[in-house]
């Protein structure tokens, strides 16, 4: 049996997406899957279970890589073909059964919207899948930090995600630094944890300033040279998670650690980080009073600056006495 999955470019939309693949997995464990994606995100799909090819669909002028994707696909016969990008290229293709979604915008969780494309009864979680030489470098980097100084009692891990793709949902580099200290601080919920910081390639300078607030031993960085599973499994090694709305935000989703998702001039109703260990917290300014465009013109950076500090940290309080109440 033969499932072609085709999936988005963005880390975030992809992860996502990976419930329904989760579904399929599961529902037809005698199934051989391709999996067609941007680069960016290929990567999120290196150890998925019975995976024959992995297709990296690169963006070319007049859309020749769906002609390149077609000269890939053609001479096979699709059991099921799941193409989350509507693209016209999946219908040309030999199949039992295709299922496709197109963009919707109502008020509805992309998530929800998704699990509806195979009718499904209840949201698909999103999940990934880790090889053991992903969690081989995830203790390497991470696991110390796990045992006290003495052998004793565990020490936990925040990771923080100060960066993102777009400057306007950046929150100020200097409060996640201000952030840290409370939370990390004697009478915070994580206190002496050590601090992991996560930023994709690229952005290790913009986050710079929060990676030296701190003494280098309670620093973990992961950046550019590591790998985006191995980013996966370092997260689920972390008691929790603050930061922009982000791919790393619903990677940190998925791992099941409680997660909170700082959002402005994007949409939580569509975005937010989802699972029951998840919150968010957002400006006191809405969506559509931070998205305008003269609003946007004004003020070309950030555009997160009405989320105080004290906010951020009450949600993560909050957070933390949830979930590990529900432990």
């Amino acid at each position: 049996m033969r499932i072609l999955f085709v999936t988005s470019t963005r880390i975030g939309d992809a992860v996502l997406s990976t419930g329904l693949l989760d579904h399929l997995v599961r529902t037809y464990p005698e199934a051989q899957f391709t999996i067609a994606c941007g680069p960016v995100a290929a990567p999120l799909f290196e150890a998925v279970p019975r995976l024959a090819r992995l297709i990296v669909l690169r963006k070319l002028p007049y859309a020749r890589h769906w002609l390149e994707f077609l000269g890939q696909t053609m001479g096979s016969f699709w059991d099921i073909i799941v193409d989350l990008r509507g693209s016209v290229a999946t219908m040309a293709l030999f199949r039992s059964h295709r299922y496709a979604y197109y963009t919707d915008r109502a008020p509805v969780h992309r998530l929800v919207k998704l699990s509806e494309v195979l009718k499904l009864d209840r949201p698909a979680a999103p999940k990934l899948w880790t090889a053991p030489a992903h969690e081989a470098e995830a203790e390497r980097r991470v696991g110390e930090a796990h045992v006290g100084a003495h052998g004793g009692e565990d020490i936990p891990v925040l990771a923080l995600g100060p960066t993102a793709n777009w400057p306007c949902k950046e929150w100020p580099v200097e409060n996640f630094i201000e952030l840290a200290r409370r939370l990390t601080g004697p009478k915070g919920p994580l206190a002496d944890a050590r601090i992991m910081v996560l930023g994709g390639p690229g952005e290790h300078a913009a986050a710079r300033p929060l990676i030296a607030a701190f003494p280098p031993a309670r620093i973990i960085e992961i950046f550019d040279g590591v790998s985006l599973l191995t980013a996966f499994a370092c997260l689920r090694r972390a008691g929790l998670y603050v930061g922009n709305d982000s791919g790393l935000m619903h990677m940190a989703a998925a791992a099941g650690i409680p997660t909170l998702g700082l959002f402005g001039p994007t949409q939580d109703a569509h975005y937010a980080p989802f699972g029951p260990n998840c919150a968010v917290v957002r400006t006191p300014e809405s969506y559509e009073e931070l998205n305008g465009s003269a609003k946007r013109m004004e003020k070309p950076g950030s555009l997160m600056g009405g989320l105080t500090v004290d906010a951020v940290e009450h949600g993560a309080r909050d957070l933390v006495a949830r979930t590990r109440g529900a432990g």
